[in-house]
């Protein structure tokens, strides 16, 4: 584990006050904003926020009508869709799970899965330069486990996941959080930054930065991370980074303390990134004969998600934390 000089304390942006987002589990950064995705209610939907103020307004609402189950992540991929990891499983029961995918353009799309052993709770979502979607379990006690689809996804399926790896969080002495010291090792979100060179997955007490080289998220995953503590946060699920890398976090409302949108300016940078494999400085470009065309900018569809709870040893706490959830239907 890195040491923890010069890592900044987090500075708060703004609080979250909307009850559309009391349930905050996840984050995400395009050009048009920050936008949120809280983890329950009936159908997607994805709220872009104005973190100016002193509370985190809502300045737009994007919706996709399909209701998830349990929606607990958000990941966006290199075309723009986003991906909503609809993976939440408190009680292990869920025969599926899915992946939601909203194109910039175009309806949403409902992916099926299965897992290849038994049922898993799960609230954190990568996807990196290939587009595959690799979504990390929660779990309590032991290694959580990394998988992604077998092949072509199907829709709505299911598709086969298959087990590509596991990891285990360090410890932490960072305090907060629902459970104490063992909610320090449990995986309730994960991020990517924007140039791809660095993976996130947080904790209900911290984000641990992993360096990524070759776009291989799985081997990165498998690297010793930098550890940015994110302290007293009633329950923090949420992650992102902001273009320049600076991180941002996210918790829902736990114990009548509310969430807060925070930031760790300059995250990214703490971690040493291996140069890419075969990289080399670009010659100048020939001065054009004529002045380029510029296309008008693509439109953006992105979002955020997360989730709740705890499992495994902690089953008494997890169906106390699920019932925040107990509307939700079965897929």
């Amino acid at each position: 584990m890195a040491a923890l000089d010069g890592v900044p304390a987090p500075q708060s942006r703004c609080t979250v006050e909307d009850r559309r987002l009391t349930e905050l589990s996840g984050l995400i950064v395009d050009r048009g904003g920050l936008w949120a995705m809280d983890d329950g209610g009936r159908r997607v939907e994805v709220h872009r926020l104005d973190t100016a103020g002193p509370t985190c307004r809502v300045v737009e609402t994007r919706t996709a009508r399909i209701d998830p189950f349990d929606a607990e992540d958000l990941a966006r991929g290199p075309d723009g869709t986003l991906w909503v990891a609809d993976t939440g499983d408190n009680r292990r029961r869920r025969e599926t799970v899915a992946f939601i995918a909203l194109p910039p353009r175009g309806e949403a799309r409902l992916h099926r899965l299965t897992y290849p052993d038994g049922p898993h709770d799960a609230e954190a979502l990568l996807v990196g330069a290939d587009g595959i979607p690799l979504v990390v379990t929660k779990e309590a006690g032991g290694a959580a486990g990394i998988y992604r689809p077998a092949g072509p996804l199907a829709e709505p399926g299911p598709t086969p996941l298959v087990q590509v790896g596991e990891i285990l969080l360090p410890a932490s002495d960072t305090e907060g959080g629902p459970l104490g010291g063992l909610g320090s090792r449990l995986v309730t979100g994960a991020a990517l930054s924007a140039d791809g060179r660095v993976a996130a997955l947080r904790s209900y007490t911290d984000a641990w930065l992993y360096p990524v080289t070759d776009d291989d998220l799985v081997a990165a995953l498998a690297g010793t991370p930098v550890r940015v503590p994110l302290p007293d946060e009633p329950q923090g699920e949420a992650i992102a980074f902001d273009a320049d890398g600076t991180l941002l976090s996210g918790s829902e409302t736990r114990g009548g303390v509310r969430g807060e949108i925070r930031a760790v300016p300059g995250a990214a940078g703490l971690v040493e990134r291996p140069a890419v494999r075969g990289a080399r400085e670009p010659s100048p470009p020939p001065a054009p004969a004529v002045p380029p065309a510029t296309d008008d900018p693509p439109d953006w569809w992105p979002a955020a998600v997360g989730g709740t709870g705890a499992v495994g040893l902690l089953a008494l706490a997890g169906v106390a934390m699920a019932a925040n959830g107990a509307r939700r239907r079965r897929r």
